[in-house]
């Protein structure tokens, strides 16, 4: 096959893996793309690998991260280039020149695994798993998280394919999909349901989007949550405002803004969760506080996972010579410390705020201290299109699955949403304008398979499978010549 056109079978195939994730969330491309794409990989050696890699991750990650640009354009560029480069080092090692098409999977699930951890502790956005969550392999993120989500339309990619690319390939497809099948099927027994319940209420007090946190009013976006608040009616157990949505000058509980919070959730004999911004000298804390029926703070979780360039300056006084864009940024957030858990009247809730919901282990964690239901006040609004909003109704869509727990997200100008344990959403908000989501959900104290071992059986899979490509690949390199009918199968090796 010509150089050129393994380029254009890899171009093809991240614009379709991009294609399956949301917004537009057609999730059948993501296994159709990897079939093209291991096509493309097929007979080359690591330099040419490395360029279908970086010609699959510009296709996906250059129009997936362009929303970067509403903020920084060489921000935009820096981690497009990183995130092609560790697209491109992942096909990098998937071995050789010889039968190594079938460890395409797992490079993949090596790609996503990393890119939760790095750079800068991961930045997972776009992520492939949340395309899935509307498919049939979005079920088995109970059984293997977001990382088995994954590996199994990817393996169906190249099981497809098979045939093209080994004299046996129809029987090594038909051998990974019977696999797959099995895995779903299992999947598909995990319970979802629980006798106990919670009438939750989400606010979302509305807005102008498209403005950063430094530029807007933030007494007004306070007072829009006061006034959409009043849609309530009776008493639910439990009501969620979003992220940051009162900003203060010192502790909550000793401020003007406290007392009315105190009130309000007396007023509703309710359990009140709402995210504060604090000041502290020349910096500030993210929290999530917790007002109970009687007035009186019940719990407190501080962010630990902050946005870096958005909560957090990396080398501040470089990035600050460097663009006036720094200025969005005026002070680092404080890191919280330890799993987000809030014992309250209305049980104990799990809780992640806003881009932590992208991480599986901040999430998981707080469902093994005891978690629920899982609590996720966010905040889009200085997003000015529907991408992150979408992809974090999909986060917290697979979460739920990983869990088997309800999640309410709540964002001041959208998306909130109302998410049920099979990743169902029984309530989503209109972006920008004001409302009330309420429902009665299951709450859940059964942990999944996936909340008790996290992701290290698939990620110990993935390098398994790795190095049984290696070692196959290297064996055929030491073997006598075959002829060109032989396993390099219908498609040439260049």
């Amino acid at each position: 096959m010509r150089p050129l056109v393994r380029v254009a079978l890899a171009a093809t195939a991240g614009a379709m893996m991009l294609v399956s994730m949301p917004p537009i969330g057609l999730w059948m491309l993501l296994p159709a793309g990897v079939a093209l794409l291991a096509m493309a990989i097929h007979g080359c050696g690591w330099r040419r690998r490395l360029l279908v890699g970086a010609a699959a991750g510009a296709t996906f990650f250059g129009p997936g991260l362009f929303w970067l640009t509403s903020f920084n354009a060489f921000g935009y560029v820096a981690v497009l280039a990183v995130e092609v480069g560790l697209f491109a080092a992942a096909m990098a090692i998937v071995p050789g020149r010889r039968g190594g098409w079938w460890a395409v999977p797992a490079a993949l699930v090596l790609l996503e695994a990393v890119r939760t951890r790095f750079p800068l502790g991961g930045f997972p956005l776009p992520g492939l798993a949340l395309g899935q969550i509307d498919g049939p392999f979005g079920v088995a993120a109970g059984l293997g998280g977001s990382l088995l989500v994954v590996a199994l339309p990817a393996a169906a990619g190249v099981a497809v394919v098979a045939p093209l690319l080994t004299r046996r390939g129809v029987l090594t497809g038909a051998s990974i999909l019977l696999v797959i099948a099995v895995v779903v099927g299992i999947a598909t027994l995990l319970p979802t349901r629980s006798p106990q319940s919670l009438d939750v209420a989400v606010v979302q007090g509305g807005g102008p989007r498209g403005i950063p946190a430094v530029r807007s009013d933030p007494r007004k976006v306070t007072e829009r949550h006061f006034a959409a608040t009043q849609q309530i009616d009776g008493s639910p157990d439990l009501v969620l405002w979003p992220e940051g949505v009162v900003d203060v000058d010192e502790s909550v509980t000793k401020s003007g803004q406290g007392a009315r919070l105190s009130a309000l959730a007396r007023k509703l004999d309710t359990t009140l969760v709402v995210g504060v911004v604090e000041q502290d000298g020349d910096r500030f804390r993210n929290a999530a506080v917790a007002w109970d029926p009687d007035g009186s703070v019940s719990g407190r979780y501080e962010k630990v996972h902050r946005v870096p360039f958005g909560e957090y300056l990396p080398m501040r006084p470089l990035v600050e010579r460097l663009t006036d864009d720094a200025s969005l940024v005026p002070r680092d957030a404080i890191p919280g410390r330890g799993p987000g858990r809030l014992d309250t009247t209305a049980g104990e809730l799990g809780i992640v705020i806003s881009y932590e919901v992208f991480f599986s282990d901040r999430t998981r964690a707080a469902a093994t201290v005891g978690g629920h239901i899982l609590l996720v006040p966010t905040n889009a609004a200085s997003y000015t299109s529907e991408e992150v909003p979408a992809m974090e109704v999909a986060a917290a869509r697979l979460r739920a699955r990983e869990l088997g727990q309800t999640v309410l997200q709540a964002a001041p100008t959208g998306y909130s949403a109302i998410i049920l344990p099979d990743g169902t959403v029984v309530g989503r908000s209109e972006l920008e304008r004001p409302g009330v989501l309420t429902a009665r959900v299951p709450l859940r104290d059964e942990r999944t398979p996936y909340t008790r071992t996290g992701d290290l059986p698939i990620l110990s899979a993935t390098l398994l499978t790795l190095l049984l490509a290696a070692f196959g690949n290297r064996r055929s390199r030491d073997a006598p010549p075959v002829s060109s009918k032989g396993d390099a199968g219908v498609l040439s090796r260049n």
